[in-house]
C-alpha cells in the first residue's frame, strides 16, 4: 500500500517559517493599531474644533504645532477679554492700560522680574515647543483679527500676544501666586487660607469594576486667573481630555485612554522672607556689607481723562531675591523657587502624552512643575501619590521654622538647592489599595500609613493635625472595600459635615439642659438635623453660624492625636462658652431669616446672570468633601465664588469612562451660552459625560471651527 503526502509547496514553508519568527511582533503590531485606533481614526488633513453643546473644544489638530494655534483660538472665543486683561497683567504695563486700580499689580510682577524671565524662558525652550508657543499666540491673535467686534475694546491694547506673554503669565500664576501670594507677603505668617483641592486614586483591588479610578477635584476661585477651561486636544502622538487654567496652552489635569492624574494644593514651601540688616547703603551677609543691585522700571499710570501719569518703579535686590518692604534699617528679601524651570508646560504635555506609567514617571522627573501633589492612576491598575514641587535644601529647622521670617545676615540660612526627585514623599501601589489628598501632608495619604515624616528632613512637610475635610476624605475610602464610579461621584458629593459628627452628641444634650427656651430650641433643630450641607437641609445654616463664633483649637476636648487621626479631635471641652455661642448664632438666625431651621439652600445660593439656585456644600473646615465657599450678598443672603471648580471621575476601563463638570461653565465671553450653563448639574450634584470619539461629540455637536 502506498501512502501519498502532498508536499508544501516552497514559498508556503517559508512563509510559515517567517510567520513563526515574526509572529509575537505581528501581535504586538495589531495589539497597538487596536489600543490607538482612536486616536489614529483621530488624525485629520484639517485641523478643526469641534464644539460640543456645553462650549468644550475637542481639538483635532493634523500636527502638535496646529493643534495649539486651535488651542489659542478656543480660549480667545471662550475667554477673550479675560485671557487679554491677563496677560496684560503679566506684562506688568495692566495700570498703562486700565489705571491705577492696577498699579499694585504692576509693581508685583515687576519687583518679582517677571518681564525680563519670560524673555529668558522662551530662549531656553526646546526648538519644537517655541514653535507650539507662537503657534498658540498665533491662534489668539488670528482670532482676534477675525473677530474684533466680538472683544472688548478695553482689552484689545494687549495684542497682539507673543510666547513671551504666555510664559510671563504662567510665571506669574504658578510662582507668584500659587507658591507664594503678594497677600502671604503682605502677612509673613500666612494666616491667609490658600488655594485647595481633593484627589483620589482607587486601585482595582478597591473597585467594584476591577479597573483602576481617578477623583480631580481643584477648589479655586470663580474667577480671574483660578479660572480652568476643559478641553480635549488630539493630534499625532496625544489625545488627552481635561482642564487647564485660563492661558496656560496645555492641559494641567488630564487622562488619556492609558493613564490621568490630578493635582491637588499640597503644603509646599517653595519660598522665604528674609530680614536684612541694612549698612552703608546696603546689607549685611556673613560680617561683610554687600551692595543692592538697583533697576528702575518706568511705569505708565492711566489717567481717568486718557492721560498719563509717570514714575520710576526701582526694585532692589539682595543676594536672597527682591526687597518687598524696607523700614527702621531692617528690610525683608523674598526667596522664591522655580525661577530656573522654563520646563513647566513642556513637562504637562509630556504628561498628557504618556502611555504607560514609565513614560508619565520619566516625564515626572523632570521636576519643572514647582509645587502640587501628583495623585495618578492608570488602565494597568497602578496608583501613586507624589509629594510634587521644587523642596529647597535647608541646613536647618523644621517647617514651622520656616515659615516665619528668616535671618538674612547669615549664609547659614541660605538655600541654593532644591531636593531631586528621588527625595518627594511617594507611594506607589499602597497595600490599601486607595490614595487620598485633601491639602493635608503627605503622611495621610492612605493607612496603614505608607509614607512615614520620619524618613524626611523635618521642613519637608508639617505634621500638623489632619483637618476635617481630610478626615471625611480618607474615613469614605477606607469604610468602603468595593467602589463603584457612581458610588465615588457620589462621594464626591458628599455635604457631610465631619465637624459635626464630632461635637453634636455633647452640644445637644447640653443645650436640652438650659433653662434658656432659645438654647433648647436650637438643640431640638440640631437634633432633627441631618448633619449634612444639601439644599433642604435644616439645621445647617445654625450650625454654621455657631462654628464661625468659636475658636476651633479650643473646642474640643480630646486634641487630634496622630495615632488616632481619623477619630480626634473629639468632645465638647466647655459646655458653658459653647451654649453661650449657640445661643447667640440662634438670636441673629431668628432675626435675620425668621426661623432657625431654614434650609441650607434658601440662604446660600448659586449666582449668575438670570440663574439663582439654592446651593449645596461649604466650608470645608468643617469637613466638607463638597467644599463651597461663600460671599454675602442682599438680604443676608450668600452667594458661591470659590471651592468645587473643575470636577473629573475617571474609570480606567476600555473604553475608559468619565464624567466632568465645570462648575461656572466654560466661557466668560459676553453673551455665551455657556456662562453658568452648568450651575443646575451642580445644584443638582451630578456630574456630564465625557464626550472624547468622534461619534460622541458629532451627536452632541454645537459648532464647527475648520482651519
Amino acid at each position: 500500500m502506498f501512502s501519498f503526502v502532498k508536499k508544501k509547496p516552497l514559498f508556503l514553508i517559508q512563509w510559515q517559517k517567517i510567520s513563526r519568527k515574526f509572529l509575537p511582533v505581528l501581535l504586538s503590531l495589531v495589539f497597538t493599531l487596536v489600543v490607538s485606533s482612536q486616536s489614529i481614526s483621530s488624525v485629520t488633513k484639517t485641523t478643526e474644533i469641534l464644539w460640543d453643546t456645553y462650549g468644550v473644544p475637542h481639538i483635532y489638530g493634523n500636527n502638535p504645532q496646529n493643534a495649539f494655534q486651535a488651542f489659542g483660538w478656543a480660549q480667545m472665543q471662550s475667554h477673550g477679554n479675560l485671557l487679554l486683561r491677563l496677560y496684560g497683567q503679566a506684562r506688568g504695563k495692566a495700570a498703562e492700560y486700565w489705571g491705577q486700580d492696577y498699579l499694585e499689580s504692576d509693581q508685583w510682577v515687576l519687583t518679582m522680574g517677571v518681564p525680563k524671565r519670560a524673555d529668558a524662558w522662551y530662549t531656553a525652550q526646546s526648538p519644537a515647543f517655541r514653535n507650539y508657543l507662537q503657534a498658540f499666540a498665533n491662534g489668539i491673535n488670528n482670532y482676534a483679527k477675525k473677530y474684533p467686534d466680538l472683544i472688548d475694546n478695553e482689552v484689545k491694547v494687549v495684542l497682539p500676544i507673543t510666547p513671551q506673554d504666555v510664559l510671563a503669565h504662567l510665571q506669574r500664576v504658578m510662582l507668584f501666586t500659587f507658591v507664594v501670594d503678594p497677600g502671604q507677603v503682605a502677612n509673613i505668617h500666612r494666616t491667609q487660607p490658600a488655594p485647595g483641592s481633593n484627589g483620589w486614586a482607587i486601585a482595582p483591588k478597591r473597585s467594584a469594576s476591577g479597573k483602576a479610578m481617578l477623583l480631580a477635584n481643584p477648589h479655586l476661585p470663580w474667577g480671574d486667573l483660578f479660572l480652568w477651561y476643559e478641553a480635549q486636544i488630539t493630534a499625532p502622538g496625544i489625545d488627552a481630555y481635561g482642564a487647564t487654567l485660563v492661558g496656560i496652552p496645555v492641559l494641567a489635569i488630564a487622562f488619556n485612554d492609558n493613564l490621568g492624574w490630578t493635582h491637588t494644593v499640597n503644603t509646599h514651601d517653595g519660598w522665604d522672607a528674609y530680614e536684612l540688616k541694612l549698612q552703608q547703603d546696603g546689607y549685611l551677609f556673613d560680617n561683610k556689607v554687600r551692595p543692592f543691585e538697583t533697576t528702575n522700571f518706568p511705569l505708565k499710570i492711566k489717567q481717568k481723562d486718557d492721560s498719563f501719569k509717570e514714575q520710576i518703579f526701582t526694585v532692589k535686590s539682595s543676594i536672597h531675591g527682591p526687597v518687598v518692604s524696607a523700614k527702621e534699617g531692617k528690610a525683608l528679601a523674598l526667596r522664591v523657587v522655580g525661577q530656573n524651570s522654563p520646563g513647566i508646560l513642556e513637562q504637562w504635555w509630556n504628561m498628557a502624552s504618556a502611555k504607560n506609567f514609565t513614560q508619565f514617571q520619566k516625564a515626572l522627573q523632570r521636576l519643572q512643575i514647582p509645587m502640587f501633589t501628583v495623585m495618578y492612576a492608570d488602565r494597568e491598575g497602578h496608583i501613586m501619590h507624589l509629594f510634587n514641587g521644587l523642596v529647597p535644601v535647608r541646613q536647618q529647622g523644621d517647617f514651622a521654622y520656616w515659615q516665619n521670617i528668616i535671618p538674612g545676615d547669615t549664609s547659614k540660612t541660605l538655600w541654593t538647592k532644591t531636593h531631586p526627585y528621588r527625595d518627594l514623599p511617594r507611594v506607589i501601589d499602597p497595600p490599601s489599595g486607595w490614595l487620598q489628598n485633601a491639602n493635608d501632608p503627605p503622611w495621610t495619604t492612605t493607612f496603614p500609613v505608607a509614607i512615614k515624616a520620619e524618613n524626611y528632613p523635618p521642613y519637608m512637610a508639617p505634621r500638623w493635625p489632619m483637618d476635617f475635610r481630610a478626615q471625611s476624605s480618607a474615613k469614605m475610602l477606607a469604610e468602603d472595600d468595593s467602589i463603584s464610579l457612581e458610588e465615588m461621584i457620589t462621594y464626591k458629593h458628599s455635604t457631610r459635615m465631619e465637624l459635626a459628627e464630632r461635637i453634636l452628641d455633647d452640644l445637644i444634650p447640653a443645650a436640652q439642659k438650659q433653662e434658656n427656651p432659645l438654647a433648647r430650641r436650637a438643640a431640638e433643630v440640631l437634633s432633627k438635623w441631618d448633619r449634612q450641607a444639601n439644599a433642604n437641609s435644616r439645621g445647617a445654616v445654625l450650625f454654621n453660624a455657631w462654628v464661625d463664633n468659636l475658636d476651633l483649637s479650643t473646642l474640643f476636648s480630646t486634641p487630634w492625636n496622630e495615632k488616632s487621626p481619623l477619630t480626634t479631635p473629639d468632645g465638647l471641652a466647655n459646655s458653658e462658652s459653647a451654649i453661650k455661642a449657640l445661643v447667640d448664632a440662634a438670636t441673629k438666625i431668628e432675626q435675620n431669616y425668621g426661623t432657625l431651621d431654614i434650609p441650607w439652600g434658601e440662604v446660600f445660593r448659586l449666582r449668575s446672570g438670570n440663574l439663582d439656585l439654592p446651593a449645596n456644600g461649604g466650608d470645608g473646615g468643617k469637613g466638607i468633601f463638597r467644599t463651597v465657599y461663600f460671599a454675602p450678598t442682599d438680604n443676608g443672603r450668600f452667594q458661591a465664588v470659590n471651592g468645587d471648580s473643575f470636577v473629573a471621575a475617571v474609570e480606567f476601563s476600555q473604553p475608559v469612562k468619565a464624567k466632568t463638570l465645570t462648575s461656572y461653565g466654560n466661557a466668560t465671553q459676553p453673551n455665551s451660552p455657556h456662562i453658568g450653563d452648568q450651575l443646575p448639574l451642580f445644584a443638582r450634584q451630578e456630574l456630564r459625560p465625557v464626550w472624547r470619539t468622534r461619534k460622541e461629540i458629532t451627536a452632541h455637536l454645537e459648532a464647527r471651527t475648520i482651519f
